[in-house]
């Protein structure tokens, strides 16, 4: 096998993968984490140093990471949170910027007393464990598809002592009979899309799973929506719904996520096959005979009998109103 003498030896063969810093960066992080060598180690000629069985070692990493395996899956962890975190292929690499969510989160339920989270996409598990600890008052549960990312979120879980309930559950596919079971919905879904391939590092493309990475171009919101209309029913009065999302996806997620009271026709939940809109009417309103309301395409003003609305059209289209009495003052603004 080849024989490494030299800090510079080993980052210069990782350049097929990494730019000069980045693979100074993954081999500091080897010899210093791995093979205890400090800064002042490697640069003076440290690696030479390593006996038979260390330098046997670093051949089988380098073997590896010459690949492009990234170093995370060559070391058999990820660091977030302030914690380690077992990953291997299959799961997803823990992100830094995931712990703004985590930061988030701890922060609701403190300011919200809310005890009742779910993690929905949980891969490693390193945001439900991460919860789970920070706010040991919480009460946790994560959901994946993935059976790997379950083994190794489970483990992550026992090492770490963290008490959170693992469930396989397809997100596409969240079971609409819960209601009001959780205070905190947080989810890092895939979100790239199909076509952000060609802009991607070649060993994230080789190596992490594209189940947790990629939705189709036509569609790159499909695990938002789902979670969100899940979200809608599942969650408690008060509840927090928090996502990491893709910037190019912004504007979209605006859209999803911001429906105006008042913006859809009641003959438009015809179209609302997912129950989508929520439909709430001022009581005083059914005191009326007759019910106005525009058609789905707003050019004119239909009268429907108030009773045909409540008792046959909204049945019809699986809906049901909210009556609400909203205060005189709101009525006159």
């Amino acid at each position: 096998m080849k024989q490494y003498a030299s800090y510079r030896q080993l980052w210069q063969a990782l350049l097929p993968y990494y730019d000069e810093r980045e693979a100074q960066a993954v081999v500091r992080m080897m010899l210093e984490e791995r093979f205890g060598l400090t800064l002042t180690d490697i640069v003076c000629d440290g690696v030479a140093r390593l006996d038979a069985s260390q330098q046997a070692e670093l051949q089988g990493m380098m073997a590896r990471l010459e690949q492009g395996e990234p170093i995370q899956y060559v070391m058999g962890y990820a660091p977030f949170y302030g914690r380690h975190f077992h990953v291997e292929p299959g799961v997803l690499i823990p992100r830094p910027e995931t712990q703004q969510l985590v930061e988030w989160a701890v922060e609701e339920i403190g300011k919200n007393a809310a005890r009742s989270v779910l993690d929905i996409g949980t891969g490693s598990g390193c945001i439900a464990i991460s919860i789970a600890l920070e706010a040991p008052q919480s009460e946790v549960s994560a959901w994946d598809i993935s059976t790997d990312a379950l083994r190794i979120a489970r483990g992550n879980a026992t090492s770490l002592h963290a008490a959170v309930d693992f469930r396989q559950q397809d997100a596409l596919h969240a079971p609409m009979e819960d209601r009001e079971k959780w205070d905190l919905i947080i989810s890092n879904p895939p979100y790239v899309m199909e076509k952000e391939r060609r802009e991607m590092a070649v060993n994230v493309l080789r190596h992490e799973p594209s189940l947790a990475l990629f939705v189709p171009n036509d569609d790159p919101l499909r695990f938002y929506r789902a979670i969100a209309r899940y979200g809608k029913h599942a969650l408690r009065p008060g509840g927090t719904l928090l996502f990491e999302i893709n910037p190019l996806l912004a504007e979209d997620m605006l859209r999803l996520l911001n429906i105006t009271p008042g913006s859809v026709s009641v003959l438009g939940l015809m179209n609302d096959k997912e129950n989508e809109v929520q439909l709430v009417i001022d009581k005083p309103v059914l005191e009326d005979e007759k019910f106005g309301c525009h058609p789905v395409i707003n050019s004119s003003t239909l009268a429907i009998a108030t009773k045909d609305l409540m008792e046959k059209i909204l049945p019809a289209v699986h809906h049901a109103a909210i009556l609400v009495e909203l205060p005189e003052e709101a009525v006159e603004a």
